[in-house]
């Protein structure tokens, strides 16, 4: 008899996890990003350095001691395939070794090698013609930006690490000229195998000096699977869970990528052979899977539709909700809702949002995003492809690059832009038809310099950091020798966000009504309020006024109606041509966290808004839209914006629903899922919240330190959160309660 439960080893390693989260809490600070599974190097190991984020906050980045980068550039950066290979293959070789003995799987990351670039981006490769319309309108570029995009990792599952190495030696040799690309991809394999084997090794001795004997057994079935690994494709369902693990963890520790994908999809040949053999039960398939959970916060899709429509879900789809909330960490399912698509596991999902209250699944509109995208010229069966692989996006995997998620268009500074502007002109011609003239004159300007910007990325990226990793198990780039980010791969569809429409369709809303329609304000009376950012005798009074018109997502309100009408001309104006290079673009909206920095060097706005206050959320209202904050309201609001073509518009949602009868607020909250979904929203982030909580949460961290939200696509500990990002959770709990 096992002297431990499958559930107690989870217990065990959610335990460990708590540790490590705390640790590095300690050692690190705030973490305003996903909970990555990076656990710390031995204290004798690791060097701390204290560097800047790119919007000029002190970052702590830990670093090994015994890897220094070599550097190919005067700047002392490396860039380049061949560069970039070595470098990473020399910190794959030094990086130490974690196993721990109470998981079935092996392996852990220490270091992000992004921490050691500097400088991120060659200055041999200069777009300094960009930077004047990049400063003025606040675009976050896309330039230099990693991953982003979704690799096939049934690929590596088919061929093995073995495999994988033989393919880029194959094309070496057919493709000769482009040496230096292979040299790197061979680098980083040979990186990978000898991590994986110096692992295998270690957990055999670990096992010689293991008193228990389950646990001993454990540590003695890693070393075989990953000393098997090192050269073999896996063949049952725990060498599968571990070999993406290994791909993952390399994949997040090159250039963060955290894209998964269909996971149910991928598994489930290798979890009915074994079902089928007998050699796996249920309760061992949840087991693995959670232990692959515990090591990365990895972006998963279940269920959805197979390339002819049929409804994809399995078995294997309810065993990996099953593991998420067994284990009860930060974690990025998201659940596929669609006609035809197993309504089971949709009930399902809210069950374990309502029981375990961690934003845990998300929910995926799978016939908006997929009829979306085939208005892109793409056929059903390819779009049907596309899987649900970042914070708020989808890829073909291994087919499609994309950089979603990295391009954002700040709609209040394009306002602003244009408010001053018309205000420097003659009286006469001050009103809202000449802003909003004004409003899309500079969009247009935006999304050209956007588009400048997509085809310099693309014609110089595979230079400075290529997609070394995600090239491995992705269709093309080892055959053609091309990188993904340089014509290696079938498609190109450059996403293109939107931010801040709430910000500004609050404040044509507020102008419209307070000075045009009832005269109690002049332009110039609001131009002097927001340059002095609502100070004065008077600032409170206006402000107030200003704010209290009726906003986006009331219903029926003239901000609604510019909402709309912002979210098709941006939609149009993307569509309109593709980038000066002919790469197709879509357009979303979807700000990440960017509505801290993107708000901190905006002025005051006319919807009452302080100076260097964050910027609306994404599509969403802004917190307090309606006094009784309807969810109905939100999700049909939200709906109306969409953009339309693949990319998404999620609607961030916060919910304290009574439970007297679950299985009613289980329906309850379905159907606001199907509703939405219905109307033609492409996905849903929702927290189940105990307000009260997570106010005193908010107070004092460590008093609920696994507390978990969703804090936009992503999920975290709360107490990993800075107090501005955790405000931003506590402003909408607030609101809209």
């Amino acid at each position: 008899m096992a002297r431990f439960s499958y559930q107690e080893r989870i217990d065990l390693l959610r335990a460990r996890k708590m540790e490590q989260t705390s640790e590095k809490q300690e050692v690190i600070g705030f973490m305003d990003h996903d909970d990555w599974g990076l656990i710390l190097p031995p204290p004798q190991e690791r060097e701390i350095v204290e560097t800047m984020s790119s919007s000029g906050m002190p970052i702590i980045d830990v670093l090994l001691k015994s890897f220094k980068p070599v550097p190919n550039h005067p700047s002392g950066g490396f860039f380049g395939p061949e560069s970039c290979g070595e470098n990473f293959r020399r910190l794959l070789e030094a990086h130490p070794v974690y196993i721990d003995p109470v998981s079935s799987l092996a392996g852990g990351y220490m270091v992000n090698f992004m921490s050691y670039r500097d400088p991120h981006w060659n200055p041999d490769f200069d777009y300094s013609h960009l930077h004047r319309e990049q400063e003025l309108y606040q675009l976050v570029s896309g330039i230099g930006a990693t991953q982003h995009f979704c690799q096939d990792m049934e690929i590596g599952l088919k061929l093995g690490w073995k495999g994988i190495l033989d393919k880029i030696r194959y094309y070496r040799k057919v493709n000769g000229e482009s040496s230096g690309f292979y040299n790197g991809l061979e680098d980083v394999v040979l990186g990978i195998q000898d991590w994986i084997y110096r692992t295998s090794q270690k957990a055999k001795d670990m096992a010689l000096e293991e008193g228990d004997i389950e646990l001993r057994k454990n540590l003695e079935e890693i070393g075989a699977i990953n000393e098997k690994l090192v050269n073999e494709p896996p063949g049952t369902f725990r060498e599968a869970c571990q070999w993406i693990l290994w791909y993952l963890i390399t994949a997040r520790m090159y250039n963060g990528s955290g894209s998964l994908g269909r996971l149910d999809i991928m598994l489930y040949p290798f979890y009915r052979k074994d079902i089928e053999e007998g050699t796996l039960t249920d309760e061992e398939a949840i087991f693995h899977i959670a232990s692959l959970l515990l090591r990365d916060t990895a972006y998963i899709q279940l269920g959805g539709y197979d390339r002819d429509g049929n409804d994809a879900t399995n078995p294997l789809s309810y065993l990996i909700l099953e593991a998420a909330h067994r284990l009860k960490i930060p974690a990025n399912i998201g659940v596929s809702v669609g006609a035809g698509i197993d309504e089971g596991l949709l009930y399902k999902g809210v069950d374990v949002l309502l029981e375990d209250k961690t934003g845990i699944p998300k929910f995926l509109g799978a016939d908006s995003v997929v009829n979306g995208f085939a208005k892109n010229g793409y056929p059903l069966d390819i779009a049907r492809e596309r899987a649900y692989a970042g914070c708020h996006w989808y890829g073909i995997p291994g087919r499609e690059y994309t950089l979603m998620d990295c391009v954002k268009i700040n709609f209040a500074t394009i306002f602003d832009v244009a408010l001053h502007e018309m205000m420097g002109e003659s009286g006469d011609t001050h009103g809202t038809r000449r802003l909003w003239n004004l409003f899309t004159e500079h969009m247009r300007i935006a999304i050209d310099t956007i588009a400048k910007g997509l085809d310099f990325h693309l014609e110089y990226m595979h230079k400075v950091f290529p997609e070394l990793v995600l090239d491995l198990c992705s269709w093309g780039p080892v055959e053609k020798g091309l990188d993904a980010s340089h014509g290696g791969v079938e498609f190109y569809n450059m996403c293109v966000d939107g931010a801040g429409l709430a910000t500004v369709a609050d404040s044509f809303g507020a102008i419209e009504e307070r000075i045009e329609r009832e005269g109690r304000l002049t332009w110039d009376e609001l131009m002097h309020h927001l340059d002095n950012n609502w100070a004065g005798p008077d600032g409170e009074r206006v402000r107030l006024l200003m704010k209290n018109t009726p906003r986006y997502g009331s219903g029926d309100s003239i901000a609604d109606e510019y909402a709309v009408r912002i979210s098709r001309t941006f939609t149009e104006m993307v569509k309109e041509k593709p980038t000066p290079g002919g790469f197709n673009m879509i357009p979303g909206l979807f700000s990440w966290a960017n509505t801290i920095p993107m708000g901190k060097d905006l002025g005051a706005t006319p919807n009452g808004r302080y100076a260097g206050a964050p910027i609306s959320h994404g599509a969403n209202p802004d917190p307090g839209f309606r006094k009784d904050g309807a969810a109905t309201a939100m999700a049909i609001a939200i709906a109306n914006v969409q953009p339309g073509y693949g990319n998404t518009a999620p609607m961030q949602i916060e919910i304290d629903p009574p439970i007297e009868d679950k299985r009613e607020a289980v329906k309850d909250i379905a159907d606001l899922i199907k509703v939405h979904f219905d109307l033609g929203g492409t996905m849903i982030n929702m927290n189940v919240i105990d307000k009260d909580k997570i106010l005193e949460a908010h107070k004092d961290p460590g008093k609920y330190p696994d507390l978990i939200v969703r804090v936009t696509g992503f999920s975290a500990y709360f107490s990993s959160l800075s107090p501005e990002f955790r405000q931003l959770v506590v402003d909408r709990i607030i609101s809209n309660m």
